[in-house]
């Protein structure tokens, strides 16, 4: 099983190689060589530290959304 984290594109890096994404307020870098073109402010899926594909922002708010339910029930926050 797979799991991918929504995240926010913050800044881009190394010529769009690597991005600095944001996690609900946690900023890390992730390789982005999986997906072209990226910009900041767009939202994205995180899988083992890299990018995987593009989402619009409906999806990415309801999936933040879903993820913050996720962790509130387990005790811990995003």
């Amino acid at each position: 099983m797979c799991l991918g984290v929504p995240a926010k594109v913050v800044e881009i890096r190394n010529g769009g190689k690597s991005a600095i994404v944001d996690y609900g307020g946690v900023r890390r870098e992730v390789d982005a060589f999986l997906v072209p073109d990226l910009k900041v402010g767009e939202y994205v899926i995180v899988h083992a530290g890299a990018i995987i594909e593009k989402l619009d922002e409906k999806e990415a708010i309801e999936s933040i959304r879903l993820w913050k339910e996720i962790l509130e029930a387990l005790g811990g926050t995003i």
